[in-house]
């Protein structure tokens, strides 16, 4: 299972298409398609083998969930309560008997001012469903870019990102209520002390320097954490030509 930020589904379809080849992942969730409903490339998608299941917007935002093997069955499409439904950045399906959660969260910047209160009060609305997930008891994963670097060792040069918004201490205390409330972070759980990134600027050869951040995760809930053999961030995507500023992000689950 994995989840990549494709800064644009169809501008970068070769890319996405060449991954998914590579890898071969079973699910796929998918945040910043920047496509309306009817411009998402479901027919090269399914050629490719995925069956679709997508939320989209035109020129901004968007999500998707793909599967490769089993059926997606829909369970949700938008985040309860959230404070501007016309976002698409939530969309939720049963996938191979996992509860699979696809999340854009906002960015937040410039904060402050309204985009700032806007990740807030998401970040709220968020924290109430996922107690509810949690409460069903299913096997269940929030993927996706959370817009959030949950500690200093997530970042390259720590004290430049101090009065970002994917920084802050209450965005932090955000997530960080996730772990505390039973989410499992897939990715630093089996790689405590490892520099690991997922978005790399385009500006200032980031890429080339790794001056990175984390902000793209994969939550098990306390039913599917036993199940988590591997994690890992596949790098080397975003040094393809034309990539996104994200590299895709995977798990392995054992079969339950």
């Amino acid at each position: 299972m994995a989840t990549f930020n494709v800064n644009g589904i169809n501008g970068r379809l070769p890319v996405l298409l060449r991954w998914v080849a590579e890898a071969q992942p079973d699910v796929v969730c998918l945040q910043e398609l920047k496509a309306p409903q009817d411009k998402f490339p479901a027919k090269a998608l399914a050629e490719a083998g995925y069956q679709a299941l997508w939320h989209g917007q035109p020129r901004w935002n968007g999500v998707a969930i793909l599967a490769r093997t089993g059926t997606i069955q829909p369970t949700r499409r938008g985040l309860p309560d959230d404070p501007d439904p016309t976002q698409s950045r939530y969309l939720e399906a049963a996938v191979n008997g996992v509860l699979v959660a696809c999340l854009y969260l906002p960015n937040g910047n410039p904060r402050p001012g309204p985009k700032y209160a806007y990740k807030l009060a998401w970040f709220d609305a968020l924290l109430a469903h996922a107690a509810f997930l949690l409460d069903s008891g299913l096997p269940v994963v929030l993927a996706g870019d959370f817009n959030v670097i949950p500690t200093p060792a997530d970042v390259y040069k720590p004290e430049r990102w101090q009065d970002d918004a994917l920084f802050t201490p209450e965005i932090r205390d955000r997530f960080a209520r996730l772990i505390t409330a039973g989410w499992t972070d897939a990715l630093r759980t089996l790689h405590l002390d490892a520099d690991l990134y997922t978005f790399w600027d385009y500006l200032r050869h980031s890429w080339s320097r790794n001056a990175g951040l984390r902000v793209d995760h994969l939550l098990l809930s306390p039913t599917l954490t036993p199940r988590l053999r591997a994690a890992a961030v596949d790098a080397h995507v975003r040094g393809w030509g034309w990539a996104s500023d994200h590299g895709p992000v995977w798990i392995e689950l054992a079969e339950e």
